[in-house]
């Protein structure tokens, strides 16, 4: 939570604990109250731990000399409940000083402590009972804050004996320390100062990666805003602030909600890194793991839930999903594709504060030296937070130069198709000349042959003949020219992007469309759906065909890609067609701009048009010039 550098005042806890050796050497059994001492944590021979496996030892039992012996000095600096629901007695010793003019308290730091027995010396010998721990509702406590806090009196010099009972369902730090209130109130504001910019800083990256998950509406967004605010449950869980702000009557919650979020952490971290990296496209066999893993992990996480709740404190588990996540980053990032250096970045931060804390709970207690360990992984979280959105925007920028790439790509093309718009143009302006000179020089001959006419009269059937003929073959040519024109716009139609004007030339009405998909559709003749008879009368539908035994009728649009759509058929058709030759590429404001219809409907039909290209690629790949028919048909 990037405590280290604010939190000034409680460097004599990461001070002490990572001198751990000398104090086990030096530290005395008992603790005076001193002024000048504002905060003393109790280490090594200055607690003494009692286990109570079968919790059947009395308050009586615990304080007479029979058990006196019994207690054992901690071997450690930091002591733990490492048996889960076992009962431990620890007890202190501390020295009055009435002479101190400063009020003390006494703080257990571990929020996740379920209960607390302390058993507080008065002046008259006799004990006062206080019930801690976040197994009871918040407002019960004797301070209202995230921590344990239990008022010391001071009113005499005498050595006190102060005993605490305690049993967590998770492994606990018991790190008590002694603080004078002014001590305690300070570092107190400044820790939930800096927790307000820890947890606003989640707000603030979820706020906006959840504004573009709105705006560009691709997953990655929306897992990563999941993911950090799952981090968040999780950090407020453990640290105590939900429990003191969220549901501080919810005791029975306050023991699971950490394992709810710590799962939810790892399942929406696996699906980032599954939609960031495009792990699916390039990485099958780890796209294959991950989502194993993400079951595994909810089946676990159910079980634990309904028969043994006990093992959510294996917090380690979830080094399997980490390392999942960290070695996908890294085997993307080697194949080459480079946003993923950020992520491996982030998660090598994550992996190494992970791993402390790891080690740490086995127990390799030189690494627990106070603040830095305490909330290592919450260090670890901020710069993960930072680098993982160096990764998205890297990921944008990449996605981004790639489509300018396609744009110049196309732009290109375009060109190349309007040349040769023109060289075909050309080439038909020419034979048409050529052929009105032609018919134009026949013209005038015909006339010369008017014009002998006149003078011989018995040549006039000959030359009527002759200028019938040539007439006919004149026809013939426009006509094979007409044909040649066509011909050439429809391979155009088939093969190049030309513009609706022209395309509908070739299907200009509802008509010739439904014509061309019944041939399309019924190629290899007309069989029943219903009842596979091959007779058929027509519809009362254009094209439809209906069933000569059953009666069925069947529209000509019925499985195909254009039923039920609400595009005008022809427009549909150039969709398909624009779609296909571009090979998908082409925008849905590119086809909202050529077809003069709204691009939320362009890009529904579209979708699904590149779907269907998707599933007949093969199909596809072996069509010829008619291949995006290929697409039409169900």
């Amino acid at each position: 939570m990037l405590m280290l550098p604010f939190f000034k005042k409680i460097f004599l806890l990461s001070f002490a604990i990572a001198l751990f050796p000398l104090s086990g050497l030096k530290a005395q059994k008992t603790v005076e109250i001193q002024d000048d001492v504002p905060q003393h944590i109790f280490t090594f021979k200055e607690i003494e731990i009692l286990e109570d496996a079968q919790n059947k030892f009395t308050f009586d039992e615990i304080k007479s000399e029979k058990f006196d012996q019994k207690f054992k000095a901690s071997l450690t600096s930091t002591p733990q409940t490492k048996k889960l629901n076992t009962t431990y007695w620890f007890r202190i010793k501390i020295k009055q000083n009435k002479s101190a003019e400063k009020p003390f308290i006494l703080e257990f730091f571990d929020q996740t402590i379920d209960r607390i027995t302390a058993y507080i010396p008065q002046n008259d010998k006799s004990y006062k009972v206080e019930s801690l721990g976040d197994a009871h509702a918040f407002n019960e406590r004797l301070i209202h804050h995230k921590n344990f806090e239990i008022p010391i009196q001071n009113e005499g010099n005498d050595t006190q004996i102060y005993y605490f009972k305690i049993s967590s369902s998770q492994i606990s730090d018991i790190i008590i320390v002694l603080r004078t209130a002014e001590w305690f109130i300070s570092y107190a504001l400044d820790e939930y100062f800096y927790f307000g910019i820890f947890y606003g800083m989640i707000l603030v990256f979820s706020f906006y990666n959840l504004i573009m998950y709105i705006a560009i509406r691709q997953k990655q967004y929306l897992y990563y805003v999941l993911y950090n605010l799952s981090v968040g449950f999780f950090e407020m869980s453990t640290d105590g602030i939900a429990y003191q702000y969220l549901w501080p009557n919810a005791p029975a919650w306050n023991q699971v909600a950490y394992a709810f979020a710590l799962c939810a952490t790892s399942i929406f971290a696996l699906l980032f890194t599954r939609e960031l990296l495009f792990v699916r496209a390039k990485a099958l066999k780890l796209n294959q793991l991950i989502m194993g893993v993400i079951v595994i992990r909810l089946i676990f996480f159910v079980y634990c839930y309904l028969f043994d709740q006990t093992l959510f404190s294996y917090k380690f588990i979830e080094a399997i999903p980490l390392s999942v996540a960290f070695f996908t980053g890294i085997y993307i990032y080697k194949n080459g594709y480079q946003p993923a250096r950020f992520f491996v970045l982030g998660y090598s931060f994550l992996f190494a504060g992970f791993t402390l804390k790891f080690l740490i709970m086995l127990g390799v207690s030189w690494l627990n030296f106070g603040v830095v360990s305490y909330y290592s992984l919450s260090f670890c979280f901020i710069l993960e937070m930072i680098f993982l959105s160096f990764a998205i925007g890297d990921k944008v920028r990449l996605l981004k130069l790639k489509k300018d790439k396609a744009q110049q790509k196309i732009i290109r093309q375009m060109a190349i198709n309007a040349k040769l718009k023109d060289t075909v143009n050309q080439e038909l302006e020419s034979k048409v000349e050529e052929r009105t000179r032609e018919v134009y020089h026949k013209s005038l001959i015909i006339e010369s042959k008017n014009q002998a006419l006149e003078e011989a009269n018995a040549l006039l059937q000959k030359q009527a003949e002759e200028i019938s003929r040539m007439n006919v073959l004149l026809e013939q040519d426009n006509e094979e020219l007409q044909t040649s024109v066509e011909k050439v716009t429809r391979d155009r139609v088939m093969n190049t992007e030309v513009d609706f004007e022209e395309f509908s030339k070739i299907y200009p009405d509802k008509e010739t469309c439904y014509e061309f998909l019944a041939e399309l559709k019924w190629s290899k003749g007309y069989h029943c759906r219903k009842c596979s008879n091959d007779h058929y009368f027509a519809g009362h539908i254009l094209h439809s065909r209906r069933c000569s035994k059953c009666g069925y009728e069947e529209s000509v649009t019925t499985y195909t890609i254009f039923h039920n759509t609400r595009i005008p058929i022809n427009k549909a058709f150039y969709m398909i067609f624009l779609i296909y030759s571009s090979k998908g590429k082409i925008s849905s404001h590119k086809l909202s701009e050529l077809l003069s219809i709204r691009q939320s409907t362009c890009w529904t039909f579209g979708t699904r048009i590149k779907k269907v290209m998707d599933d007949r690629k093969k199909m596809l790949k072996k069509s010829g010039k008619n291949g995006w028919s290929q697409l039409v048909i169900e």
